[in-house]
C-alpha cells in the first residue's frame, strides 16, 4: 500500500522541529533524548523508520510524534509518520480495533487494561511491523514513551506488556490565582499569574509532556485551600485553556473547590451539603464545567481543616459533603478526591491525651462505607504532615469499604525544600511496603490503596508536586528524581529503589559508567543522610513549623496548638501514643501492628518517639544510649552531606558544565548547611539533657572563630532566635550604610587551610563580603543566593543561615585575617563566625 498526502504533512510539521537541541538547562527532565554513540546506536538499525498512526485523537498523534521525535533525536534518523500501512516495515500505533482494520490477521495478545499497553512483532504482507498497542490512545502515548526510555537506556526493544496499578494516578499543584506557590521552591506558577491563567501556557503543555511519560493522568491544578473564586464562569472559561494544553497528553485537569461556594459564588444563603438548593448548586456547576472542559476530572476538596469551612459548620459529615459534590460529576464520569487531612490545629498542650496523630482515624473510621463510588479518600501517607519519618496513617487499614488513595509530597516541604539533595523513594517505599495486617492478612499500603486489599473499583496516588517556572522545573536537577519516581510508582509500586533511579540516572545524565555509579549512589542513600543531620528516630523533622518549614527550629513544635509535639523536658522525650499509658494512637493499628508498636521491646528505633517517651539515657537496640546516638548520627549525617561535592567533582567533564556547576553550587550549600542542622540540634540535645557528648564535639569548635569575639569596626552583636541556630546564639550586623569589618590575628601554624564564613543571607537584600589576610583580598561573594522560601524573612535563623568556603590558603602564625561586610537595602552583611580548618 503506498502512503498519501498525511505522510508528506506530517514529515514536513515533524521536521521542523529537527534537529532536536540539547541545551542542558534541565527544561527537558528525562525527556533529553540525547543522540547515541555509533557503537550503541548500531543495536537499532534494523528499526523501522516509519510509523503508522492508526488513531486520530490529539494524544494517538503525540504518540506518533513523540516516537518519531525521540528516535530521530538518538539515532540521527527521520521518520515518516502516515496513517497507511507503508511498503515496508513499520511501527503500528493504535488501540485493538484501529489495528485490526490495517492489519485484519493481527491478535492483540490479550486483553489489554484500558491504559495499559502491548508492544510486539508482527510479521504480514512481506513486512516486519512492530505493534503498539494502547487499550486507549493513553496506552499508546505510554508504550512510545516506554520504547523511547529503552533506547535512551541503550536496552533492548523487546516484547512487552504493562499497565498501571491504579486509575487515580494524579498529582496535585497548589497554584494560587495570583502566581504565587504554596510550599513552591522553584518559582512562580506555570498556570497563573496576577489573578488569571497566563496568556502563554507553553509551559503547561510541557509539563504534560513530562508527566505523560511516566504515566500520569490528572493534574489538579490549583491550591487545597481553594480561591473562592475558582468556580465563577469566567474564571472556568479561563481554566478550559489549562485542559486544552494538557489534553494532547492524556492528562486530565481536575480542581480543588471551596465547599462554601454556592454561598460564596453562587450567593445561596447556605453550603450546607443536604439542602437541596445547594445539591442543584453543584449539578449545575458541574454541567457548566463538562460544558466547555468535557474530559473534566473532578474535584479535590479540603475542609474542616487548617482554617478551610466545611460541613461541620451545620453538623454534617465529610461523607454527606463529599456525596452531594460527587453526585453532581458522576453522570459526567467525575470523581471528588476528599483529603482525609482535617485535623483541629488548636489542640490543648496540657491535654496529654490530646494527639494530633489520631485525627484522620477518628474523623473518618465511622464513617467507612458511607461515601459514594466515585469519592476517594486522599490520605497523607503519615499522620503528621510529610516529615523526614512517619509511621503509616492506620487509616489506610480502617477504611475497607471506601477507595483511598495516598497522598505523597514531591515538593519538599520538610525535607530541603530542593536545595538540599534528598531522594523520596525510599521513603515512598517504606510507606508503601508496610504491611498493615488487616484482617489478620497481609494487606501492604500499596495493594490497599490500589483497590486490590479491600476490592474497591478506585484508588491510586497523588503527588504534591508544585513545580514552578524555574527552567529545570523544581530549582535542583536532582529533585527532578523525585517527580519521575512518582510517576513511576503510581504506574508500578512494586518497582525497587535501584530500579526507579537507575533509568533516571541514564535519561538524565547520560551512559557513562561512571556517571551512573556515583549518581545512583548520591541519591539512594541521601534521604537517609537527611535524616540523620535533622529529626532522628520518628522525632519529626525539627523544623520551624511556625515559619517557613525549612532550617532548624527545634522547641517550635511544642507548646502550641498544631500538635506536632514530641514533650521534651530535662528528663526524657517522645509522644506517648501507646494504649496502656499515652493517647492509645498505637490501638488504631491493626493488632498485629499495634503490638509491635506498643512494646519498646518491637517498636523500631526508627520510630521509638513517634510512640514512645523515654529518657536520654535509654538504650537503643543498638546499644548505644539515645542522646549518644543523637550526636552521633548527627555528625555522621552532617560529614556524608560534607562528602557530597568532593564526589561530585570527580564528574567534572562528563556532565554538561551548566547542569555540574549548578548542582555544586547546591552540594556546597548543602554541605554548609548540614553543619547548621547538626549543631543546633546537638547543643539542644546535650542542652536540655544535660548529658556531654562522649566524644566531646558538641559545644567545643576549636577551629572556630566567634564574629563578636573579633575586632569589630561597625559591628555589633545581637542576639539569635532561636539560640541554637548561631555558634553561642549570638551574631554580628552592621547596622550602617558604610562597610564594616571583623579582624582576628590567626595564629596558627603554618600550614595549608580552608576558611570557612558563617553568614546569614536574607532576601531584603544582597550584601557583600570581602575576606582579606594582612589587607589582600582571597575571596569576595555576594549574598544573593535565592533561598526558600519566596517571601522576605528578616530573621537571623536557621533557614538563612549560610557558608562560604574558600580552600587551599596557605598561612603562618603572624597572618591577620579580616572580614568586610557590606550592607544593602535592610541586609546588614550578618556575621555568625569564621571556622579555620587545616587541610
Amino acid at each position: 500500500m503506498r502512503a498519501g498526502n498525511a505522510v508528506i504533512l506530517l514529515l514536513l510539521s515533524f521536521l521542523s522541529m529537527a534537529p532536536y537541541a540539547h541545551s542542558e538547562t534541565g527544561e527537558q527532565g528525562w525527556l533529553r533524548y540525547a543522540a547515541l554513540p555509533p557503537p550503541a546506536a548500531r543495536q537499532y538499525q534494523k528499526m523501522p523508520l516509519h510509523i503508522v498512526a492508526a488513531g486520530q485523537s490529539p494524544v494517538a498523534g503525540s504518540a506518533a510524534t513523540e516516537l518519531a521525535r525521540g528516535l530521530h533525536s538518538m539515532l540521527a534518523e527521520n521518520l515518516l509518520i502516515s496513517s497507511t500501512l507503508p511498503a515496508q516495515d513499520a511501527f503500528v500505533l493504535g488501540t485493538p480495533t484501529e489495528i485490526h482494520r490495517l492489519l485484519p490477521t493481527w491478535n492483540s495478545p490479550s486483553p489489554l487494561a484500558p491504559e495499559g499497553f502491548s508492544l510486539a512483532p508482527f510479521a504480514a504482507q512481506g513486512h516486519n511491523y512492530w505493534v503498539l498497542a494502547g487499550g486507549t490512545d493513553r496506552g499508546e502515548l505510554y508504550g512510545a514513551f516506554r520504547i523511547l526510555e529503552l533506547v535512551a537506556q541503550q536496552k533492548q526493544v523487546s516484547p512487552l506488556s504493562e499497565a498501571p496499578s491504579s486509575p487515580i494516578r494524579w498529582v496535585n499543584q497548589w497554584d494560587n490565582f495570583d502566581g504565587s506557590i504554596e510550599r513552591g521552591y522553584a518559582g512562580r506558577s506555570i498556570f497563573f499569574d496576577g489573578g488569571h491563567v497566563r496568556a502563554d501556557l507553553t509551559r503547561v503543555s510541557e509539563y504534560g509532556r513530562l508527566l505523560a511519560s511516566v504515566g500520569i493522568n490528572g493534574v489538579t491544578v490549583n491550591n487545597v485551600n481553594s480561591d473562592l473564586h475558582t468556580l465563577e464562569p469566567e474564571m472556568i472559561r479561563e481554566l478550559a485553556r489549562i485542559a486544552d494544553a494538557f489534553r494532547p497528553w492524556g492528562v486530565r485537569m481536575s480542581l480543588s473547590v471551596d465547599l462554601s461556594s454556592p454561598q460564596a459564588v453562587g450567593h445561596l444563603h447556605t453550603f450546607d451539603p443536604v439542602d437541596p438548593a445547594v445539591a442543584a448548586w453543584w449539578r449545575k456547576k458541574a454541567d457548566e464545567i463538562y460544558k466547555v472542559i468535557p474530559d473534566f476530572a473532578g474535584f479535590t476538596i479540603k475542609a474542616d481543616s487548617e482554617g478551610r469551612v466545611g460541613p461541620s459548620k451545620y453538623g454534617r459529615t465529610p461523607a454527606q459533603a463529599a456525596n452531594t459534590v460527587a453526585r453532581a460529576l458522576r453522570p459526567h464520569g467525575g470523581v471528588v478526591l476528599y483529603r482525609g487531612f482535617v485535623y483541629n490545629n488548636h489542640l490543648d498542650w496540657n491535654n496529654l491525651k490530646a494527639d494530633r496523630a489520631r485525627a484522620g482515624y477518628d474523623n473518618f473510621r465511622a464513617l467507612d462505607g458511607a461515601f459514594d463510588r466515585n469519592v476517594v479518600i486522599q490520605i497523607k501517607h503519615g499522620p503528621i504532615d510529610f516529615q523526614v519519618r512517619e509511621p503509616v496513617s492506620p487509616l489506610f487499614a480502617a477504611l475497607r469499604h471506601t477507595n483511598q488513595a495516598i497522598e505523597l509530597q514531591i515538593t519538599q516541604e520538610y525535607t530541603g525544600q530542593q536545595r538540599h539533595m534528598v531522594f523520596l523513594v525510599p521513603m515512598w517505599k517504606v510507606a508503601l511496603d508496610t504491611d498493615l495486617r488487616a484482617q489478620n492478612r497481609s494487606t501492604p499500603v500499596s495493594e490497599i490503596v490500589e483497590g486490590k486489599s479491600f476490592h474497591q473499583p478506585l484508588g491510586g496516588f497523588v503527588g504534591v508536586a508544585n513545580v514552578g517556572l524555574d527552567t529545570n522545573w523544581l530549582h535542583h536537577p536532582m529533585a527532578m528524581a523525585n517527580l519521575y519516581g512518582f510517576g513511576r510508582l503510581a504506574w508500578n509500586p512494586e518497582l525497587t529503589t535501584p530500579e526507579i533511579i537507575d533509568p533516571w540516572t541514564r535519561l538524565t545524565f547520560g551512559n557513562d559508567p561512571k556517571v551512573v555509579f556515583a549518581v545512583n549512589g548520591l541519591q539512594s542513600n541521601s534521604w537517609r543522610v537527611y535524616e540523620l543531620y535533622t529529626g532522628p528516630l520518628g522525632l519529626g523533622t525539627l523544623t520551624n513549623i511556625l515559619g517557613v518549614h525549612y532550617g532548624p527550629g527545634i522547641e517550635s513544635a511544642e507548646r502550641n496548638g498544631w500538635g506536632q509535639w514530641f514533650r521534651a523536658d530535662s528528663k526524657g522525650i517522645g509522644m506517648d501514643r501507646t494504649v496502656a499509658t499515652g493517647t492509645g494512637y498505637v490501638g488504631q493499628y491493626p493488632p498485629q501492628l499495634a503490638k509491635t508498636y506498643e512494646s519498646l521491646d518491637t517498636c523500631p528505633d526508627s520510630l521509638l518517639l513517634f510512640m514512645h517517651h523515654v529518657p536520654y539515657d535509654y538504650l537503643l537496640h543498638n546499644g548505644k544510649t539515645l542522646v549518644q546516638y543523637v550526636y552521633d548520627s548527627h555528625y555522621e549525617g552532617a560529614a556524608l552531606a560534607g562528602s557530597y561535592p568532593l564526589r561530585w567533582k570527580r564528574l567534572r567533564g562528563l556532565i554538561d558544565d551548566q547542569r555540574y556547576y549548578e548542582i555544586l553550587g547546591l552540594f556546597d550549600y548543602q554541605a554548609g548547611h548540614a553543619v547548621v542542622w547538626r549543631d543546633a540540634v546537638t547543643e539542644w540535645f546535650q542542652h536540655i539533657s544535660g548529658i556531654p557528648d562522649k566524644l566531646g564535639r558538641v559545644g567545643h569548635y576549636p577551629d572556630r572563630i566567634e564574629a563578636e569575639s573579633m575586632q569589630a569596626d561597625g559591628y555589633t552583636p545581637v542576639g539569635v532566635s532561636p539560640w541554637e541556630t548561631a555558634s553561642g546564639g549570638k551574631a554580628v550586623v552592621c547596622n550602617r550604610s558604610a562597610a564594616c569589618t571583623l579582624t582576628t590575628k590567626l595564629g596558627r601554624p603554618a600550614g595549608t587551610y580552608s576558611i570557612s564564613v558563617r553568614y546569614f543571607d536574607l532576601r531584603t537584600g544582597v550584601s557583600q563580603y570581602d575576606l582579606q589576610l594582612n589587607g589582600k583580598s582571597v575571596a569576595q561573594w555576594t549574598a544573593n543566593a535565592i533561598l526558600p522560601p519566596a517571601v522576605v524573612d528578616p530573621h537571623l535563623d536557621g533557614s538563612t543561615s549560610t557558608l562560604f568556603t574558600v580552600s587551599d590558603i596557605r598561612l603562618k602564625p603572624s597572618d591577620t585575617l579580616t572580614l568586610r561586610g557590606t550592607p544593602n537595602q535592610g541586609e546588614p552583611a550578618p556575621v555568625d563566625y569564621i571556622e579555620v580548618e587545616r587541610q
